[in-house]
């Protein structure tokens, strides 16, 4: 089922009335990140019926780097292959490495598409952001549109495991029915606050053993 079909304000165009404004008049003369063709990666790749596990994120990198292109590529968290790895992704894989691998570098795929195509849905609360300005396009209306999602998700889904790392992200809790659903939350997995919660946390152990037990693949991480 496309997701177009399933969300309320995609169902009415929201978003390709955000794109417009995201690329036109919001952008300033500046570039946008990511490009065009990819804000939509997180919801191409991971498909309403596939959803499994949604992971939230703020808003798109905002960096790109000479002769390899920009960070973001519509996957919150995620960087293409060759990219340097930010500090979050590090302490992300870290947290997997120690908690599912016994410390071996297992872990180490930067494209987290392989993830998105297992039902991982890595979405950002915002879709865009201008180049070297984070949180610029926090206010034109994404956070509307991926609230919807997230509700849609939570209503009509069952047994979805919602990564809530951070106090952005636990914004969202309200509104999933944590009957039907399993929440993991924690601290941002950044190195300002990864040690607070995050690492050693086992949310990706215990999203597999909620999956299993409730008749679904784990995710190979």
């Amino acid at each position: 089922m496309l997701w177009e079909e399933e969300v309320p304000l995609m169902r009415e165009g929201y978003h390709k009335e955000l794109m417009r404004k995201a690329y036109g008049e919001a952008a300033n003369g500046k570039k946008v990140f990511p490009p065009r063709e990819m804000v939509f990666n997180s919801m191409r790749l991971t498909t309403f019926d596939s959803l499994r596990v949604v992971i939230l994120g703020q808003d798109p990198y905002f960096n790109e780097h000479p002769g390899l292109g920009p960070e973001a590529h519509g996957l919150c968290f995620s960087v293409r292959q060759g990219i340097p790895i930010p500090p979050s992704l590090r302490n992300i894989f870290t947290e997997i490495n120690n908690s599912i691998y016994n410390g071996e570098n297992r872990c180490c795929v930067t494209d987290l598409t392989r993830w998105a195509g297992q039902g991982v849905l890595l979405l950002n609360a915002s879709l865009t952001v201008i180049a070297k300005s984070p949180n610029s396009h926090a206010n034109i209306g994404w956070q509307k549109l991926t609230d919807n999602i997230v509700e849609t998700i939570a209503k009509k889904k069952e047994h979805i495991v919602f990564m809530l790392w951070g106090a952005f992200a636990q914004k969202k809790k309200g509104t999933i029915d944590q009957e039907k659903h399993l929440i993991l939350q924690t601290s941002h997995p950044s190195p300002l606050s990864a040690h607070k919660g995050f690492l050693g946390s086992g949310v990706f152990v215990k999203c597999n053993r909620y999956l299993v037990e409730h008749g679904y693949n784990p995710i190979d991480w």
